[in-house]
């Protein structure tokens, strides 16, 4: 099939002319030995219509609409699992997630440094791609934040969601984000916190990460959270981003005032105040404000400092222009980081410039509101030059130990030197040369008022700007030098002067002419005008060689490509030959490019980052050729899939390198121009229409005619309004510098006269303003169109009424209008006559232009609707050809349909074009149409190129109808199903009451039709469902299209296998029952009741059983692994394991192929660590392999069912009908699903009709054999339920109260009184029956909904199970069968039906020889023979012999029998993702769950298994804390300057710090040693399988009900300090994992940090398994640097016990009975406070500062003589007057 973005004919093979001018035949290596070597000739191009033989004509792009700036819905969900090493003591941390403006917190955790949170948060946007790939996502830990303080930031972590979203799976899993304090670049890690990210757009798919255990991510360093090939150690960098100047701004002022004013004074001069910001990693910084300037100076820099290499893509550089009101962003660029940089080892750091960056945005006129205003932030492609602006970046790497490293990272703004005018290159003068050869296809909503059309390069050409530019520009760069000697000096070499030659920027106005009914076209007919500009540029030229160079060889690659798949799918011969052949011509490319590369002209301009991005593309080509060469040889007919799979990597990397981050020469627009208003524009890259004397620098559409469609421009182009063509052009464009003109005009069609501007003598080398063509052919042109297949459905039937529009050149013509149908067989021939083409016919022979064709949907009123379109080149027949093979007649071809961006169906046809010679039409092959078919006056496709039919007999299952809809409102009641392809076709039984039964009575039903021999060729077969209503009217329901019946085709099978199949008998599996018999053995023995042998039993088990018994961790001491203890989750969390080491080993593996396939060169450093990694991984792994014999398990599906088991479609296939119109959206998939009324559910089987066919004996089943019948079934539906994860929060505070809604047929069960509360992640285990009848009720829906105390409960998500395809299927999903067949324990049968009955029913169904059970374990079934144990034990440990294993062992082997074998479904749990009808696409979660089914009328099954959630175990820790030692000594005596402190100790279980307990207070420890003897006691409930405490707690006052927490059991121990007056002084701390920590050292002097810091080489212990235990630990806290160290060691003693032991032996807080501790020997300290003081004031006084104490005392008391003296003066004096 072809497939293409667009196609044509392509030349055959052996068609030399075509041949020789393709592949350039210059080329020595094209001959090898004087013969052709297949490789090197293109066998079926799929890019036919854009291979260019004579290279007069470049390839027309397809996509009509601009894709970005389109919103679309995002979900980002951040998951904060815990913190560590936070730094700073004795914190109270919560962690901030912020997106852009959107700001969650957890809540809030006290006391830690390494809090457990484990709180999900979901961002849901709907914004433009780029918007939300800038956006950072910003993880920041804040300390003790409440109501009234806002916290201290410990550190923060940034990252861009572009970065997550190029991931793997666009998620980080279990990774740690490493903190940084933004304000002290010195400090270094703060911390990390470790989270799961995913970012999710619509459409998607989310693989589920692997559930890691928590051991599995205690290498912090080994799993940051930090893209593959980021070094762990990220250093701070200062980014400076040097401004220069900006010039070409538009003329503009968007403030009101400024009218006012223009209005008055009528002058408009500079009115706009640029300034510059730039936005990087979240932060923003601007230079100063220009005051009324179109060409700014400003000189500065902007420095930012952040972490390098930097976690976010992009830098945004704007120029603004500033305002009162508000600020305007005039043009936008994005720095790409990636583009400027290089992580190899010859690599280097960010750089760019000093180089002008180009600005584009909406159009320079300006108006009050500007429509496209978006368009210059950044969003969607710019339809106009804004901007350029001189700047340069540079990364300097700091040394935050430097003195002079200031450490905060503001932005700063610093002023620089200017630069030198010669900096960025030499200017030169360009020249820009435009003929239009045909606009045809305008659209007629323009109007018929006169079009022209405009061609601008930056702000050039545009009338608005005027021509002031032109001259300042001049005479700025020439320095003073009058502009016409510059003229002089650039073009002595071959030019006349033409100093004054003014460029011509538009075409004349002209008045447009009627196609048809939806089109114009303008008369150009054999005048074509023409355009010129000059510009002024510096001469970068070299940039954009080597980027076409690069360009050149990735188109090639893609076309070479794009072939090989072509021959792939048509199922050609020989597809690695043509591979070899396009990897040789890559390898040949790429050793061209070292050349061409190096060869630089001009040195001045050249930046470092040219001179590095050229070292890195040469070591990158170089690179890309020995690999291309190597593959090549690797090539063979097996592997050619891979390695095109590989191909595409190069092709990546060559696009990547082509991107050019440095602009030179800005871009060119064309506008076409109506009555003044600009309608539509097209964007041409400069580099593609830059000339260059060596052809691999040419720019691929440099000197050719181009087929350009042109767009709506911003918004309005967005969906359906953008789809139209505004205007279809030939465009030839040529672009170079003014000296190198001489050529402008030689890739031109021939025959044509050039019209200049008649000014006088001298200006002869001026360039023409209009061509005259002489020289015209004429032709015929020959449409052949076959039929279209999967149209998009138009109407709101579901249909359409599609017809065909087919336009060359000037002419237009339409095919039929085929009512209600998406695969329309339309058979007609088109014939445009008399098509004039102007030029050479050897030209036109070899390129002639290309056909569009589009399709319609015809409505009865209104305009027709615009379905999709397509492109086409014909095959050119000229007059003196023979009409003969192997060109003619054409074949028919697929071309692939697009409408926007999306896919919508293909179309079958052919093209030719026939020259009229001399003798007019005579000569002109004749139309021979097939002889029986009579078309009216329509023409039918010839023979010859129609397809060769032969007989098929298609035979229809009808089953029956499911889910159907109303339509109009009205219930479908007598529903017919009507079956056609090609024309022909049959009818089901119509359904007598659809309610009652919606299956057909008559089961198969079959017709024959005529269908084209080749298979890629069939029509579809159309499905449509018709409502019978009263009086004769039949209303569609739905229909569907099948497009491919290759899956339906019955093929016969080779009878001789199977008959030498017969004859021997093959032993598929002889199982050792070994690993059985031991576990029956031992139970048995247990019974015996002799010790020994237990003892002897229980070590055996000890070794085996190590990791499993800390699993379930039930009483191991005592009893082996119990079988009573067992249950249904021990094996279910067994079988988790077992996933997770499976994923992981697949990663594992999948990493390894992908280190194979990379031989890359820059890989130094990069593949060590991930080897360390799989180690590790091995080493996990160990453990679990002996484990693995303990336990039976069953499968968890991390995906639905129906994956692994193709639907279920075994046999019965269900067709969903769609009604409504398709979806006008970018992803018409995701839409679909709304339009689905209902399925039909049936199958197909065709096959040729042939003499020697086997009639079966049921003839009126045909092919349809051993099928059950289709009468209603009542059947026992058994759903369990285990949990969900992931859920999407519904709730304000980030949680949901989820509880189970089932639904099937007419019974819902609500499971509202057991809501989960606060939970994102409920453990539900639960399961219902439900009893229903099918196939009324077949569709099972299981939904979550969250419970709200007020108001309606809201859907969180749901997911829909289709029961009946499980229950018909013959891989048997009814009920799982289990691993092992016991009649009691957790693994007891479940099915009603044993092994040995289901195996008979089996061989009985599928007609097959057995089951023949023998001696010695062994049964045969066909010619298999399996062995398996024979003896079963019951409940009392009595064996008995059975065969139940054997019949077991086949139903596990079922896929290996002949002819009828398939995978039966295993015992299993499936993983289903949640969905909700709203968010289409995204996911809500995770649900775990299983269905067992069970028809009534056989056994009734036993009862549910019991699967509710295990209940968390009581234990009691006793902690006594017997002493400390070598504690820190925190306090100075103010009088003696002793050291000492009041010791205490403090300790909790994590996630209960309320129940924190202290001990009693050391006073005056000198030593730093403290004695206690005091006991905490902690009361806990325990998850032995998880390893996490239950806590139950309400989170606030306000809550409603409690919220269950499941926490890591982790001991937090804290030694401190006691103060009277002033807080506490913290000390140290250490917190122990209680299911693995250090073992306790036995003295204290053996107790060092090693035991904390060196984690793996420490021996680790259980205290789930020890009970009891006693030893030192180490406190440490970090010192100023950041660094551990020790502060303090407590020797304690850890005692665990269940709760029923507790209440046994109860023991008291503290000291307090029962069993109490002794009090501690303390020096005694009764008097000491009183005597302490006298005894420090005697030591200070007498001795350390006697002469003090003496001056003291001294002047107090001349002080107390002056006060009294004051004090006694006033009465005395009064006295003294009064004399008394």
């Amino acid at each position: 099939m072809k497939r293409s973005k667009h196609r044509g004919h392509k030349q055959d093979k052996n068609d030399e002319p075509a041949v020789l001018e393709t592949q350039n035949l210059d080329r020595q290596d094209m001959f090898t030995g004087g013969r052709f070597e297949a490789d090197a000739v293109s066998l079926a191009s799929v890019t036919a219509v854009t291979t260019n033989v004579s290279n007069k004509r470049s390839k027309p792009d397809i996509k009509m609409e601009p894709s970005s700036g389109r919103p679309v819905d995002y979900q980002v969900s951040v998951t904060v699992i815990e913190a560590r090493q936070l730094v700073g003591l004795n914190m109270d941390p919560m962690v901030c997630v912020e997106i852009g403006e959107d700001k969650k917190y957890t809540s809030m955790k006290e006391s830690t440094n390494c809090p457990y949170y484990n709180e999900y948060f979901v961002f849901d946007f709907h914004v433009p791609p780029d918007v939300m790939f800038d956006k950072i996502l910003k993880l920041s830990v804040i300390h003790s934040k409440n109501l009234l303080r806002s916290g201290t930031l410990v550190g923060t972590f940034k990252m861009d969601v572009g970065t997550i979203y190029a991931q793997p799976e666009h998620q980080f899993n279990h990774k740690w984000a490493l903190l940084s304090d933004p304000d002290d670049i010195t400090a270094g890690c703060k911390g990390y916190v470790k989270c799961d990210v995913a970012v999710v757009a619509k459409g998607d798919a989310v693989k589920t990460p692997r559930k890691a255990n928590e051991s599995d991510d205690d290498d912090v360093e080994g799993n940051l959270l930090i893209p593959e090939g980021v070094p762990a150690e990220r250093q701070w960098a200062r980014y400076y981003l040097k401004v220069y100047r900006a010039e070409g701004l538009p003329r503009m002022n968007t403030s009101i005032m400024a009218n006012v004013k223009k209005a008055f004074i009528g002058e408009n001069k500079d009115l706009v105040d640029p300034y510059v910001q730039v936005q990087f990693a979240g932060q923003k910084g601007r230079t100063s404000v220009q005051k009324s300037c179109y060409e700014p100076i400003w000189n500065e820099q902007v420095v930012f400092t952040e972490m390098f290499p930097p976690l976010c893509k992009r830098m945004k550089i704007q120029i603004r222009d500033s305002d009162k009101v508000n600020d305007v962003a005039i043009g936008t660029h994005f720095l790409d980081l990636k583009k400027i940089s290089n992580d190899g080892d010859k690599g280097f750091l960010p750089t760019l410039g000093p180089a002008w960056v180009n600005m584009y945005g909406s159009t320079r006129t300006y108006t009050l509101m500007d429509e496209y205003q978006e368009l210059n932030e950044g969003l969607g492609e710019g339809v106009s030059f804004r901007a350029r602006l001189l700047i340069n970046l540079g990364v300097e790497i700091l040394d935050p130990s430097s003195p002079d490293t200031s450490s905060s990272t503001e932005v700063q703004l610093e002023s620089i030197p200017n630069i030198s005018e010669n900096a960025t290159g030499n200017i030169e003068e360009f020249f820009l040369f435009g003929s239009f050869l045909e606009a045809t296809m305008i659209d007629r909503k323009i109007g018929d008022k006169p079009i022209n059309f405009e061609v601008t390069i930056g702000y050039y050409g545009d009338e608005l700007d005027g021509s002031i530019q032109h001259k300042s520009q001049c005479k700025k760069k020439a320095d003073g030098e009058d502009e016409t000697e510059l003229i002089h000096d650039s073009s002595d070499e071959e030019m006349d002067d033409d100093g004054d030659l003014t460029s011509v920027a538009t075409t004349p106005p002209m008045k447009p002419v009627i196609t048809d009914r939806n089109y114009f076209h303008l008369p150009y007919f054999e005048r074509k005008p023409c355009v010129y500009i000059k510009s002024w540029w510096q001469d970068q030229r070299r940039r954009l060689y080597n980027a076409n160079i690069v360009d050149n060889i990735a188109d090639k690659l893609e076309d070479g490509l794009n072939d090989v798949h072509e021959i792939i799918k048509t199922e050609k011969a020989y597809p690695e030959r043509r591979l070899r052949g396009v990897l040789e011509d890559l390898g040949h490319g790429c050793s061209q490019f070292l050349v061409l590369a190096n060869t630089d002209q001009n040195l001045s301009g050249k930046t470092k980052l040219d001179r590095e991005r050229l070292k890195l593309c040469m070591c990158e080509m170089e690179a890309v050729a020995q690999q291309a060469k190597a593959m090549r040889s690797q090539v063979k007919r097996s592997t050619v899939r891979e390695k095109v799979k590989l191909a595409h990597n190069f092709l990546h990397k060559l696009r990547f390198l082509a991107d050019e981050p440095q602009h030179s020469v800005p871009d060119v627009f064309i506008w076409m121009i109506s009555n003044g208003k600009r309608m539509a524009y097209a964007r041409v890259a400069s580099k593609d229409i830059l000339y260059s004397a060596m052809d691999e620098e040419r720019g691929k559409d440099c000197g050719k005619v181009k087929t350009i469609f042109l767009r709506i421009p911003g918004k309005r182009g967005f969906g359906p309004a953008g789809w139209t063509v505004q205007s279809k052009i030939e465009i030839y464009l040529w672009l170079g510098l003014n000296r190198q003109r001489k050529d402008f005009l030689r890739g031109l069609p021939n025959g044509f006269e050039e019209n200049k501007l008649s000014r006088g003598p001298g200006l002869a080398s001026a360039p023409p303003i209009s061509l005259t063509y002489m020289m015209k052919q004429i032709f015929q042109l020959r449409v052949h169109m076959y039929q279209a297949r999967s149209l998009f459905a138009a109407d709101s039937t579901g249909l359409s009424d599609p017809f065909a529009r087919v336009f060359f050149s000037t002419q237009s013509q339409v095919t039929e209008v085929l009512p209600e149908t998406l695969c329309p067989t339309w058979d007609q021939l088109l014939l445009f006559d008399n098509v004039e083409l102007f030029g050479e016919a050897t030209e036109l022979r070899d390129d002639p232009p290309i056909i569009v064709i589009e399709l319609y949907d015809q409505d009865t009123v209104g305009k027709a609707d615009f379905m999709g379109r397509t492109f086409a080149k014909p095959v050119v027949k000229m007059a003196e050809e023979p009409y003969v093979a192997p060109r003619f007649p054409p074949q028919l071809e697929y071309y692939q349909i697009f409408r926007g961006n999306g896919m919508a169906g293909e179309m079958l046809a052919a093209f030719e074009l026939l020259q009229i010679g001399p003798n007019g039409k005579a000569d002109l092959p004749a139309i021979d149409g097939p002889p029986d078919v009579d078309h009216g006056p329509l023409l039918p496709v010839p023979l010859g190129i129609r397809p060769v039919l032969s007989k098929y007999r298609i035979e229809v299952l009808f089953w029956g109808l499911r889910d159907l809809k109303r339509v109009n409102l009205a219930q479908v009641d007598r529903p017919r199903v009507d079956i056609e392809c090609a024309g022909k076709g049959v009818q089901s039984s119509l359904i007598p009451n659809y309610r009652k039964n919606p299956n057909f009575s008559t089961l198969v039903k079959c017709f024959e039709v005529d269908l084209p021999e080749n298979e890629l060729l069939h029509p579809p077969l159309n499905i449509r469902v018709v409502d019978c209503r009263a009086f004769g009217r039949y209303t569609l329901v739905g229909s569907h299209a099948v497009t491919s019946l290759r899956k339906f085709i019955y093929r016969p099978s080779d009878k001789q296998a199977d008959t030498w199949a017969a004859t021997e008998e093959i032993v598929v599996v002889n199982m050792e029952p070994e690993a059985t018999f031991k576990k029956m053995d031992t139970v048995v023995r247990l019974d015996c009741g002799s010790d020994a042998v237990v003892k002897v039993e229980e070590d055996d088990k000890e070794a085996k059983g190590k990791k499993k018994k800390r699993k379930k961790g039930d009483e191991m001491e005592d009893e082996g692994l119990d079988e009573s203890m067992l249950d249904w989750w021990s094996k279910y969390f067994v079988s988790l394991e077992t996933l997770t080491e499976a994923l992981k080993t697949q990663e594992g593996t999948m990493s390894d192929a992908e280190d194979k396939e990379d031989v890359d060169l820059a890989d130094g450093g990069g593949s060590k660590r991930v080897k360390g990694r799989r180690d590790r991984k091995k080493a996990a792994s160990d453990p679990a392999e002996k484990r693995k014999a303990k336990l039976e398990e069953l499968k968890v599906y991390p995906k639905e069912l129906e994956g692994d088991f193709d639907n279920f479609e075994d046999w019965l296939h269900s067709f969903n009908l769609f009604r409504g119109k398709g979806g006008d959206d970018d992803d018409q998939n995701g839409t679909d699903e709304d339009r689905i009324v209902g399925k039909f559910k049936g199958s197909m089987c065709m096959y040729k009709v042939s003499e020697d066919l086997p009639r079966d004996s049921d003839s009126n089943m045909g092919m349809f054999q051993n099928i059950p019948n289709n009468d209603p079934v009542n059947v026992l539906v058994r759903v369990y339920i285990i949990r969900a994860t992931d859920l999407h929060p519904a709730d304000i505070n980030g949680k949901a109260d989820p509880y189970i809604a089932i639904k099937l047929g007419k019974t819902e069960v609500k499971d509202k009184e057991n809501y989960i509360s606060k939970q994102l992640n409920p453990l539900f285990g639960k399961s219902f029956d439900l009893e229903v009848t099918f196939p009324m009720d077949s569709t099972l829906t299981v939904s979550i909904y969250d419970w709200d105390l007020v108001g309606t409960d809201d859907l969180i998500g749901e997911t829909k199970l289709d029961l009946e395809n499980r229950f018909y299927s013959k891989h048997r999903p009814t009920c799982g069968i289990t691993c092992s067949y016991a009649t009691h324990g957790y693994n007891i049968w479940r099915d009603p039906m044993k092994p040995t009955q289901i195996l008979a029913k089996l061989c009985k169904d599928g007609k097959l020889d057995g089951p023949h059970y023998g001696p010695g374990g062994r049964v045969k079934v066909e010619n298999r023979v399996f062995m398996a144990p024979t003896e079963l034990e019951d409940e009392n440990g009595l064996k008995k012999q059975t065969n139940e294993h054997l019949a077991l062992t086949v139903l596990k082997h079922w896929e290996e029998i002949p002819r009828v074998g398939c995978k039966l479904v295993p015992e299993h749990v499936e993983t289903r993702p949640l969905l909700h009808p709203d968010k289409a696409g995204i996911e809500q979660g995770r649900i775990e769950m299983w269905v067992d089914m069970f028809p009534k009328d056989m056994m009734a099954p036993g009862p549910a298994l019991d699967i509710s959630p295990r209940k968390p175990k009581k234990f009691e820790l006793r902690v006594i804390i017997w002493n400390t030692d070598e504690v820190v000594l925190e306090d100075d005596d103010i009088f003696t300057g002793e050291k000492s402190s009041d010791i205490f100790v403090r300790g909790w279980l994590k996630g209960q710090q309320e129940d924190k307990q202290d001990t009693d207070v050391h006073y005056h420890s000198i030593t730093g040693e403290g004695n206690f003897n005091w006991r905490f006691i902690y009361p806990f409930d325990y998850l032995m399988a998880e390893e996490k405490i239950v806590i139950s707690k309400k989170e606030s006052m306000f809550a409603w009900d409690e919220t269950e927490y499941k926490i890591p059991a982790r001991l937090n121990l804290q030694v401190w300090d006691a103060d009277h007056f002033s807080a506490d002084d913290f000390l140290g701390a250490i917190e122990l994992d209680l299911n693995r920590f250090p073992r306790g050292a036995k003295t204290a002097k053996q107790c060092t940090m090693e035991m904390v810091s060196n984690e793996a080489g420490v021996p680790t212990v259980s205290i789930f398994k020890q009970k009891r235990i006693k030893g030192w630990w180490p406190f440490v806290a970090r010192n100023e640097d950041d660094e551990f160290e020790l502060t303090g060691k407590v020797e304690a003693e850890l005692h665990l016990l269940t709760g029923e032991e507790a209440e046994k032996s109860p023991a008291g807080e503290g000291r307090n009975e029962p069993e109490p501790l002794e009090k501690p020997n303390r020096p005694d300290i009764a008097l000491l406070w009183f005597l302490i003081p006298l005894k420090a004031a005697k030591h200070l006084v007498c001795d350390q500062y006697r002469w003090l104490t003496i001056k003291i005392v001294s002047a107090l008391l001349v002080l107390a003589i002056f006060a009294l003296f004051l004090y006694n003066m006033p009465g005395y004096m009064v006295k003294k007057m009064l004399g008394a």
